[in-house]
């Protein structure tokens, strides 16, 4: 695909995309590219529904194809909390800190084996004509009680994958891209692109 519009602001997310998408598409463009781009209100209320509504509202708005995604972190003990609120979980505006603060709170009298978690992630393909596709990806894993790691944003510092012993924020971008929720999705988007290529 020569270009591909990624809708997000969101720096360290861009980072991994790029890393992920790299040789699949030649040019790779994000909301800073242009003059105006669409403030879409994420009301919907599932990962689905909001990824489509920011990819499609981007793909109309520039005329190219737009890839979104809506992604968050479902808590078993808290019934999915918080889900697609993950991002405002402590209110609109919130950070990164506060966010994690507010999980730690509500999680203060779990023990800690049980506190098993999810992070979910859609990622929408939309065209200007109206198609969309969608792909999705999931990793399980634990929530601990203090922040661990710097390379990751979010929820990842306190997100414990089991079969590393390490956190989100802990592991290399290579091996993060590779066992994520965005990266599953991500690499089955890759697959479609391929499979898209004209032969």
């Amino acid at each position: 695909m020569k270009e591909l519009v990624v809708a997000t602001g969101n720096k360290g997310k861009l980072r991994e995309i790029e890393e992920l998408l790299r040789g699949d598409v030649e040019k790779l463009l994000s909301p800073r590219d242009f003059s105006s781009f669409p403030v879409v209100d994420e009301d919907g209320l599932t990962f689905t529904d909001n990824a489509v509504k920011k990819a499609m509202a981007a793909a109309v708005a520039t005329g190219k194809p737009v890839i979104a995604d809506d992604s968050g972190l479902v808590v078993d003990a808290l019934e999915g909390r918080p889900g697609v609120y993950s991002a405002r979980f402590a209110g609109e505006g919130a950070g990164d800190w506060e966010n994690n603060e507010k999980l730690l709170r509500e999680l203060a009298r779990i023990p800690s084996a049980e506190r098993s978690a999810a992070f979910h992630c859609v990622v929408a393909l939309c065209f200007p004509d109206g198609t969309c596709r969608t792909f999705e990806g999931q990793l399980r894993g634990m929530i601990i009680d203090t922040l661990r790691g710097s390379e990751g944003f979010g929820y990842d510092p306190l997100f414990l994958v089991p079969e590393y012993g390490l956190t989100l924020a802990e592991l290399p971008l290579e091996i993060k891209n590779r066992i994520s929720h965005r990266g599953k999705a991500l690499a089955d988007l890759k697959k479609f692109l391929m499979s898209s290529r004209p032969r």
